[in-house]
């Protein structure tokens, strides 16, 4: 077969083209994403206290994170280039067949441990390597929805496009903790909720499979044919992308390796990670804090619901940053992100003082509504930077930055929390300020980055 030019037979689109992705589509996508998240923050409400019933100390339960999490940060990139070349919905389904893996097996180790038959290390340490698959594969699905949309949706639309998808996770951290508690079933006990999302992401694979159409490669030309995902048979040639009034603006050259510092991404690739880190650490201090600062060390049982509580009125405000004040203020890359810093540091100090579960409550919701600014600021604006051509590997970047955020922070953060509350938060405090300064000269302007370019 004859090499195949991207550049070369690309045709310009009409101006008049939709650019909207169908809302079945998109309603997958969505789902996609409130799967692992709701999951995910379902097990982050009851970890604490299947820590406490192991008798496990507080900083080893952060550390069981940190292996899936360097493997996000090195696999991430690895799936979305393969995006690239095999699909999108390809690695969805790799990523939420990793998910429903690692909750089924996570679940097991972790009631063979609160059950007596496995000693808590020994249940830890293969939680960890259960939690692994999710790091490793896992990480397929996030960076292939974000290219999925960002490679349909103009520039000057995309901040608001990622930010739907973004709060896909914002609701599913709602319905997490909310369900968590409801799930701490008589015979599955703390380990029910890992169980029932694994079913959760079972149904939620199949609807993907059966509902979202196989998609040509984008920008798949590579000289040689790709067998498709799902097909049964190699296809027989490679087609030109396939658009659904995708195309307004630069699609530049065949995008080669992007690296996480080149000049186009550095300002927002440092900012990601030290406000990533500071959202990590808020996040690794929260369920602890509501134990220790409502005596339920004793009672651990009794911590999953309002460790939940507390979580679920952190989606809220997240929700509300991402439903309603982005869209609403019609806010950019740059004025979502040093907005949103500035809210979660207040936040964080309102959570550092609070006593009660309202309070706690309170600064939680306040740094989550920052936080819910921040993220989609950061995100869009690493899309934002980079041609459409190159959005297979924004979301890789993207979600590595995610993962690095939780290699070691959720851990630091609450050992520096158990040797002096002040410590973890002063540190959390001290990293947004330096976002919010660094931020401030270095993220380019929003009026700049949303101009569409045709």
């Amino acid at each position: 077969m004859a090499d195949f030019d991207p550049v070369k037979t690309r045709t310009a689109p009409p101006a008049s083209r939709s650019h909207a992705i169908p809302r079945s589509r998109m309603a997958l996508l969505f789902m996609v994403m409130l799967t692992t998240a709701a999951g995910n923050t379902a097990m982050q409400s009851v970890m604490p206290s299947i820590g406490t019933s192991l008798g496990v100390d507080d900083v080893w339960i952060s550390l069981a994170y940190s292996w899936s999490a360097l493997l996000w940060v090195v696999c991430a990139p690895i799936w979305a280039e393969r995006s690239d070349r095999r699909g999108r919905k390809a690695m969805m389904a790799l990523g939420i067949s990793g998910f429903i893996a690692s909750f089924l097996l996570c679940g097991l180790m972790l009631w063979l441990g609160l059950a007596g038959i496995l000693p808590a290390f020994w249940a830890l340490l293969l939680f960890a390597a259960a939690r692994s698959l999710y790091g490793g594969f896992g990480s397929a699905a996030p960076p292939a929805v974000q290219a999925y949309v960002a490679s349909r949706t103009p520039r000057s639309e995309r901040t608001q496009a990622l930010s739907l998808i973004a709060s896909s996770f914002g609701l599913g951290t709602v319905i997490g903790p909310a369900l968590a508690p409801l799930m701490v079933m008589p015979v599955l006990g703390l380990a029910g909720p890992f169980l029932v999302f694994a079913l959760i992401g079972a149904v939620t694979l199949i609807a993907l499979r059966l509902r979202l159409p196989n998609d040509e490669p984008q920008f798949a030309a590579r000289g040689s044919a790709y067998e498709s995902p799902y097909s049964g048979s190699p296809t027989s040639e490679v087609a030109e992308e396939t658009r659904d009034g995708d195309e307004d603006e630069d699609y530049g050259p065949e995008p080669g390796k992007l690296r996480w510092f080149e000049p186009r991404l550095r300002p927002w690739v440092i900012c990601g990670l030290l406000g990533g880190h500071a959202q990590a650490m808020v996040l690794g201090i929260a369920g602890f804090l509501v134990l220790d600062r409502l005596g339920l060390r004793s009672d651990p049982m009794a911590g999953a619901g309002p460790v939940g509580l507390v979580l679920m009125a952190g989606a809220i405000a997240t929700l509300l940053a991402q439903w309603g004040l982005i869209p609403r203020l019609n806010l950019g890359p740059r004025a979502a992100s040093l907005s949103g810093i500035a809210i979660a540091a207040v936040g964080t100090i309102v959570l550092a003082l609070g006593q009660n579960l309202h309070t706690i409550a309170l600064g939680y919701s306040i740094a989550s509504l920052g936080f819910g600014l921040f993220r989609p600021g950061t995100t869009s604006g690493t899309s934002l930077a980079l041609t459409r051509a190159e959005q297979g590997r924004a979301g890789g970047i993207t979600a590595s930055v995610a993962g690095a955020s939780f290699i070691y922070a959720p851990a630091l953060g609450v050992w520096l929390y158990n040797h002096s509350d002040w410590l973890g938060f002063g540190l959390i405090v001290a990293l947004c300020s330096i976002v919010l300064v660094y931020g401030w000269t270095a993220l380019q302007a929003d009026s700049t980055l949303t101009q569409d370019r045709r």
